[in-house]
């Protein structure tokens, strides 16, 4: 069967995924794209089905075809590949942090939240705390991760029950009036915080971090954004390790 028509049902549905109360009423977020569809199934993810043009039927055997005008009003690419899937959010407990984790306060920007996400999947910090975050099952944040959404263990909490989970393990963070994050040693295990684009991390957080590390720039460098820094910061802090 092949969907021709924008008053379609499952049509409606699929647009209405790109708005968060929907994704929430549904319990489903949309991942797009070949590569990106073939690493959410590889990974595991519960995948509730799989949408087409006819160009790609063979490769995506039982998808629902759509018609290529109805797919790109659905699709949230620029230059749609063809392909997408609905995915089920995933509802994991909190749980204590396994290995360095990463603890991100109030990150509201989509595309650094999908960078961070990214490279925490690279960089190896498989546990992420999101405190008042943008929603990291937005097409934009799923589409800046690069499927290390798929890879990591996102928990969207409070700053409460985020402390409650890391207990007596020790918090760093990242701030311009930290200490030099190069010449710093980090303990083996450790949470690295990330704070707010505009206003960097609360104070409540400030208080009971055990160290503040700080990225050296020169003087006609004010700051980076918090994608940039995030990245540096975890892999500046794996490799000087105690």
């Amino acid at each position: 069967m092949l969907i021709t028509s924008r008053a379609n049902p499952t049509v409606k549905k699929l647009v209405s995924l790109a708005e968060k109360k929907f994704r929430r009423e549904y319990g489903e977020y949309v991942v797009e794209g070949i590569k990106s569809v073939n690493e959410c199934i590889a990974a595991g993810c519960k995948v509730t089905a799989i949408y087409c043009t006819q160009e790609y039927s063979e490769k995506f055997e039982g998808a629902t075809l759509l018609s290529d005008g109805v797919f790109s009003y659905v699709s949230n690419e620029k230059s749609p590949q063809g392909v997408l899937a609905t995915v089920k959010i995933p509802r994991i407990p909190l749980a204590p942090p396994k290995d360095c984790c990463l603890l991100l306060d109030r990150i509201q920007d989509p595309g650094n939240l999908g960078t961070i996400i990214r490279t925490a999947n690279a960089a190896g910090y498989q546990q992420i705390y999101a405190v008042n975050c943008a929603d990291a099952y937005s097409p934009k944040v799923v589409r800046s991760s690069m499927s290390g959404i798929f890879f990591v263990n996102l928990y969207d909490c409070t700053l409460d029950e985020a402390l409650e989970a890391l207990g007596d393990v020790p918090v760093i963070t990242a701030d311009m009036g930290g200490e030099d994050i190069f010449s710093f040693r980090a303990p083996d295990k450790f949470c690295l915080c990330i704070g707010n684009e505009g206003g960097g991390v609360c104070e409540r957080i400030k208080e009971l971090s055990r160290h503040t590390v700080r990225i050296p720039m020169r003087p006609t460098c004010e700051s980076l954004n918090a994608g940039v820094s995030a990245a540096i910061a975890m892999y500046a802090l794996k490799n000087n390790k105690i």
